[in-house]
C-alpha cells in the first residue's frame, strides 16, 4: 500500500491518478481551496491513526459478513486483468483507443469497489479469453 500525494503547484497527472485505486479528498473552506503538501500530509496521516486504531478495538468483521474462502486478487492480478480487459474491448471494437474517453478508469473504479478474489478475476480473465477466442473463430470462418 502507498499513500501517493500530489505535486503542491498542481497535484497529480491524469495519469498518476488512474494508477491510484482509491482518490481521497480533504474538504476545505471554499475560498481557500487546497492545502499545502505538509498540510495535507498530517491530515491523512491522522485520519490512517484514527482508523487503524477504531479498526483494532473492533470485532474482525469480515467486509461481506461471512470468512473469504479465497484471498483477494492482488495488484498485478488486477493490473493483468484490466489489461486483459482493455484489449478484448479493443478487439471487439466497444473501445476506441484513439478516443478512450474515461472507460478504462471508470471500469477500473468499479473492480476495485468489488474487491474481487483471485478466482473471480480468473472468471472475468476466462470471459475476456473466451470472447476473443470467439471473435477470432468469427474472422476464420468469412
Amino acid at each position: 500500500m502507498a499513500v501517493v500525494f500530489g505535486r503542491e503547484d498542481r497535484g497529480l497527472t491524469n495519469e498518476e491518478l488512474q494508477r491510484c485505486h482509491y482518490h481521497v479528498h480533504i474538504p476545505t473552506e471554499e475560498t481557500f481551496s487546497s492545502l499545502n503538501i505538509g498540510a495535507a500530509v498530517q491530515v491523512i496521516c491522522y485520519e490512517l491513526r484514527m482508523a487503524a486504531l477504531q479498526q483494532d478495538s473492533s470485532e474482525d468483521k469480515p467486509q461481506w459478513g461471512t470468512d473469504w474462502d479465497v484471498d483477494l486478487a492482488d495488484m498485478q492480478e488486477l493490473e493483468r486483468m484490466f489489461e486483459h480487459l482493455e484489449q478484448t474491448m479493443i478487439d471487439i471494437e466497444f473501445l476506441d483507443p484513439e478516443k478512450p474517453r474515461q472507460l478504462m478508469p471508470r471500469l477500473r473504479r468499479l473492480f476495485l469497489r468489488a474487491l474481487p478474489d483471485k478466482i473471480e478475476v480468473n472468471v472475468l480473465r476466462g470471459i475476456l479469453t473466451a470472447t476473443q477466442k470467439r471473435l477470432k473463430k468469427s474472422d476464420t470462418d468469412v
